[in-house]
């Protein structure tokens, strides 16, 4: 059986999972190092596959209470953009269909940009609804960042073309919005909703950030997305602050 086909056969129907069960086991008895290192691979990708499903349920669990009580519309909402020096801070408001899956989802600042990207795509492609918000360098400067980010979170549920019934949010409660709301701190990482809502908002300050970037190169804004690297305070030693600056912000204060 397996010791007549060759590796390369093996390896296509262990990737393409076009096999049975008994021909599995018959090729655990393939002395071949090639082989057995070709079921060890397969191994590992079945366990790490079997985690990702363990980790999406456990992120379901939530959601999953709250459909019980015959709650069927559910925003998770998050934002990005707390500590960088420039940009705004923006919010996504997410509502998944009851029968989303995406394992391996989770708090954006966990994936490679590779797969937030994919996510992203992804969400945006099987999500009921999405809505972004925004508040800018010279609301942070005028209200302060956590009530911008309260603003942008509030500005993100509004522009949801569907209004959701429960709101799922990230570590923090929007009290000028009278839905029903629950804060879950570090909640990116316990809701699929408010993961959800992480990649596209992390996503969308990134690419913003990256066009802003186009503007004032000497800043590498497409690196650094308004972060305060060694780089970006040369820069802003040197040329001073853009109006994406925020001005309430040591050190950019020191240089307006």
């Amino acid at each position: 059986m397996s010791k007549q086909e060759t590796i390369t056969v093996i390896k296509k129907k262990l990737e393409q999972k076009e096999f049975s069960n008994k021909w599995l086991e018959q090729l655990k008895t393939d002395e071949r190092k090639g082989v057995q290192k070709l079921l060890k691979q397969y191994n590992q990708k079945q366990e790490k596959a079997l985690q990702l499903h363990e980790q999406f349920i456990h992120m379901t669990k939530i959601e999953t209470e709250l459909y019980e009580t015959g709650i069927d519309l559910i925003a998770g909402v998050d934002e990005v953009g707390r500590g960088p020096l420039a940009g705004p801070v923006v919010a996504a408001a997410v509502i998944l269909p009851k029968d989303f899956y995406l394992p391996g989802l989770n708090d954006s600042k966990q994936l490679t940009i590779e797969q937030r990207d994919h996510f992203y795509e992804t969400i945006y492609k099987q999500a009921m609804a999405i809505g972004i918000g925004q508040a800018d360098a010279k609301e942070i400067d005028y209200y302060n960042i956590y009530q911008s980010s309260k603003l942008a979170m509030k500005r993100a549920v509004d522009s949801l073309k569907q209004q959701p019934n429960y709101l799922l949010v990230d570590a923090m409660k929007i009290d000028s919005l009278l839905i029903e709301q629950q804060s879950i701190v570090k909640g990116d990482a316990k809701s699929i909703s408010i993961a959800a809502a992480s990649v596209i908002a992390k996503v969308t300050r990134d690419r913003l950030m990256a066009e802003i970037g186009e503007v004032y190169p000497m800043y590498q804004f497409e690196r650094n997305v308004g972060y305060g690297t060694k780089a970006h305070l040369n820069a802003l030693r040197k040329h001073g602050p853009t109006p994406y600056h925020r001005r309430s912000f040591q050190p950019v204060r020191q240089y307006t």
